[in-house]
């Protein structure tokens, strides 16, 4: 079946956000062709987090908010890979996160 979810299907996806811009779950869960799958990409990025050529870090809620830091190496890393990309966090909220986000 064409449409099947695949975790590699995700990472294409997560590997062409650029440089200082995130993505939702449900944003690419919606190019995957359904928004009802945004929890299953949600278990794909916490996968992700040991695959070198995966920039997990730029995938966040739909508030901008920063619920997957728990899955890195600590806490604070995924909020300090964002900020060396030059976006500026705020108690796990990316501020001017409209500005932000990567949208395909």
């Amino acid at each position: 079946m064409e449409n099947e979810f695949s975790y590699e299907k995700v990472y294409e996806i997560v590997r062409k956000i650029p440089f200082g811009k995130v993505t939702t779950y449900g944003l690419i869960a919606e190019q995957l062709g359904t928004r009802r799958t945004a929890r299953m990409v949600g278990y794909a990025m916490n996968a992700a987090h040991n695959l070198s050529d995966v920039p997990a870090h730029r995938v966040v809620n739909r508030n901008g908010i920063l619920t997957g830091k728990h899955h890195f190496a600590s806490p604070t890393l995924m909020q300090e890979l964002l900020e060396n990309e030059g976006l500026v966090i705020k108690n796990d909220k990316i501020l001017n996160f409209e500005k932000h986000l990567w949208k395909t």
